[in-house]
């Protein structure tokens, strides 16, 4: 009888609390927040066309004008909105030239190092804003020397001419974009004993392989003459200010300080078309590169010198404190304003950036105009939502860095959560990165979006078509602006795409043309893109409890661990302290969410309780902040910027994702050095390592020792 009358009780509270509020579930409005009603690929088409009408490289005009843009439709979708502008050191070409002597007999060639305008091309009017193919943050100087073929200038490329007996002391480098990041190159190629180095995108990755294959803009691939540009900047954020923001009148150390770090260049180098690169390739003598050193099927013989082929490679950069802005729109969460659920994308582009990043920008604004459409409709978040399109992306995540150094406390006690969208179209197939966390939440969201190439299946079940392994791929690189959140304070953070690569990537021809004809004719990707995106988001912002598992975490770090300790079995590296400080992650796991489910499971009563959103905010509290206890505040030895011991970049290429990088960087160098000492090294990085998964423990179980 009493159980029956509780039922009842129960039943009448529930329908009275009902009638109370006229307000749907929030599920409603994440369902709505997906549908045909709300999305409109037309409107992201404009978007793209009017971000992507001049080249807009940060510290332009015209990038300022996308500013403008982007900062006034973001204020009509009803949002804070504002500018925060740094003073940071930018780098453009002031002149260059190349010159090749192919052998002593022949006459000398002259480059011209533009890339040609296409037929019919509605942009030629503005081409000449395009700046001159360079690398930003390049060393100034002139340098003469033979050329050494170094395929795509990886260290394993050195070993391999050291093999060879090819010796590149004092030579000028020719290598092919492809594999590592172009700082990484010109690094490598400057500890390799190199005066110069050239970087070509060859037709084999870019060019469709060669023979009858057509190009931009008859197809996707890169038109002979196209140069791929880019930083080689190996830091995040303002060279002069590390650690820092660059505000007005701030401090800043000099170039020179800059250059003794070690974080650019200190050997000229220049990016050159695939034509010009064959030309170069032509003059080399010397063994013939091995197989998978050659190029395509149409090219010359790939030869690794040094010489005959002789350069003549100047340039000269100027570096001057420009203003950049970022633009930051904001909905002040209804019952936790003081949590902020960040999504991200930059601006800046090298040239027209239809792809890179602009495919992106329209995608946020999209996401802006539908969560707009949803606040009309009554739906408040929970928790604060914040959109932030970053300048400078490209000369080294600068926008986005100098934002996060200046924001850090109140980021690094507030951030539940980063989701980065770069380059959002490439081509078909969605891609996603995460902290592990965030895995079943990506899953869920894929699984309630219709894939835009096959209106029969959903993008969740596309992406396990595709053979991806893994599914999810993780953030060790820093490639786009979730480097500072993650890699500097520890914010759990997603990146996602459809696609890949893309040929014409950084080059003249990632215009509108090229989006619209190869990379998502009808923007219904860009649609796709913006539901994934946005239903993560909200459903960060507005559920009760934040939908993390760190028991993906913990399965995830125990099979990197093993496999590190299958590698160096015979080194006498004891891996056991790690083992079990993941077992104790494992079980605070289990412990957090039992009590999610018993505090579930006693809502009914307890919710009118004062005591269980009490309950709720200090679960949720320990669901976010126990990233932030995979840092370290002494950082990565030799890159202590980087904070995160789980995931950062690889020491030898900043696109590279290392998993255990500062364990990773200690046993290369102990495989190097081969001495004790060096041995003892790697075993403090594990016991380091062991220690920040023991702290995230800790956290993930609320209690003090």
């Amino acid at each position: 009888m009493l159980k029956t009358t509780a039922a009842v009780f129960l039943s009448i509270a529930t329908t009275f609390s009902v009638l109370l509020s006229s307000t749907p579930p929030k599920s409603y409005y994440h369902s709505l927040f997906i549908s045909s009603s709300l999305s409109d690929n037309v409107s992201i088409s404009h978007h793209l066309y009017t971000l992507t009408r001049r080249p807009h490289a940060a510290g332009s005009e015209a990038n300022a004008e996308a500013a403008s843009y982007v900062l006034s439709t973001l204020a009509a979708c009803n949002m804070k909105a504002r500018t925060v502008s740094y003073e940071v050191l930018l780098s453009y070409p002031d002149s260059r030239s190349l010159n090749l002597i192919p052998s002593p007999s022949e006459p000398p060639i002259t480059f011209d190092l533009k890339q040609e305008i296409y037929k019919g091309d509605p942009y030629a009017y503005v081409a000449d804003e395009v700046l001159p193919t360079f690398h930003a943050y390049a060393k100034s100087g002139s340098v003469t020397g033979q050329v050494v073929y170094v395929n795509y200038g990886r260290v394993e490329d050195y070993q391999t001419l050291k093999e060879m007996g090819t010796n590149v002391t004092g030579t000028v480098v020719l290598a092919r974009y492809g594999k590592i990041y172009r700082g990484d190159i010109v690094m490598n190629a400057f500890d390799a004993g190199a005066i110069g180095a050239l970087v070509y995108t060859d037709r084999k990755d870019y060019g469709g392989g060669g023979g009858d294959v057509k190009w931009f803009p008859d197809d996707k691939w890169m038109p002979p003459s196209g140069v791929q540009v880019g930083s080689v900047y190996k830091e995040s954020g303002d060279p002069t200010t590390p650690g820092w923001a660059s505000s007005e009148g701030c401090e800043r150390v000099s170039v020179e300080e800059v250059e003794s770090r070690g974080d650019i260049p200190l050997i000229p180098s220049l990016p050159i078309s695939g034509a010009d690169g064959e030309t170069i390739m032509r003059s080399i003598g010397g063994e013939i590169a091995k197989d998978n050193w050659q190029g395509s099927k149409d090219a010359p013989i790939y030869r690794v010198g040094p010489g005959p082929g002789v350069v003549n490679l100047d340039y000269k950069g100027k570096q001057v404190i420009a203003t950049i802005q970022n633009v930051i729109g904001l909905i002040e969460g209804e019952e936790e304003p003081d949590r902020f659920v960040i999504l991200g994308n930059h601006r800046d582009a090298w040239t027209f950036g239809a792809v890179d990043p602009n495919s992106g920008t329209a995608t946020l604004l999209e996401v802006a105009q539908r969560l707009w459409k949803l606040q009309r409709k009554g739906w408040k978040p929970r928790r604060t939502i914040i959109l932030c399109n970053w300048d400078a992306e490209e000369y080294g995540l600068v926008g986005s860095t100098e934002w996060v150094e200046e924001n850090r406390e109140l980021l690094a006690s507030r951030a539940v959560a980063y989701l980065n969208v770069d380059c959002a179209i490439t081509g078909a197939g969605f891609h996603a990165s995460a902290t592990p966390q965030l895995d079943d939440l990506l899953k869920q969201a894929a699984q309630q979006v219709q894939d835009p190439d096959n209106s029969s299946q959903t993008i969740y079940e596309q992406w396990i078509q595709s053979g991806a392994s893994p599914l999810i791929g993780r953030l060790g690189g820093s490639g786009s602006d979730y480097a500072a959140f993650l890699q500097h304070i520890g914010v759990p953070a997603a990146d996602m795409q459809f696609g890949t690569g893309y040929p014409v990537y950084h080059s003249l021809y990632d215009d509108y043309v090229w989006m619209e004809k190869f990379g998502d004719p009808m923007f219904q990707r860009h649609v796709a893109v913006a539901s994934v995106w946005g239903l993560v988001a909200l459903r960060l912002a507005d559920e009760d409890f934040l939908p993390f598992n760190y028991h993906s975490y913990a399965f995830e770090i125990q099979k990197l661990a093993e496999d590190l300790e299958t590698e160096i079995s015979d080194k006498g590296i004891n891996f056991s302290p790690l083992f079990k400080s993941i077992e104790e992650l494992s079980k605070a796991a289990d412990k957090i969410n039992n009590q999610k489910k018993a505090i579930k499971e006693a809502k009914g009563w307890a919710s009118m309780w004062r005591n269980d959103r009490v309950k709720v905010r200090e679960l949720n509290d320990r669901l976010m902040m126990a990233e932030r206890a995979f840092t370290d505040r002494d950082g990565l030895l030799r890159m202590p910027w980087y904070k995160h011991l789980i995931y950062a970049p690889s020491r030898h290429n900043d696109y590279g994702s290392t998993s255990f990088p500062g364990i990773d960087d200690a046993i290369e160098n102990a495989k190097k050095l081969n001495t004790a000492e060096s041995w003892s090294l790697v075993q403090h990085e594990v016991w380091r390592v062991a220690r920040a998964v023991r702290h995230a423990s800790l956290v993930l179980d609320g209690n003090l020792t």
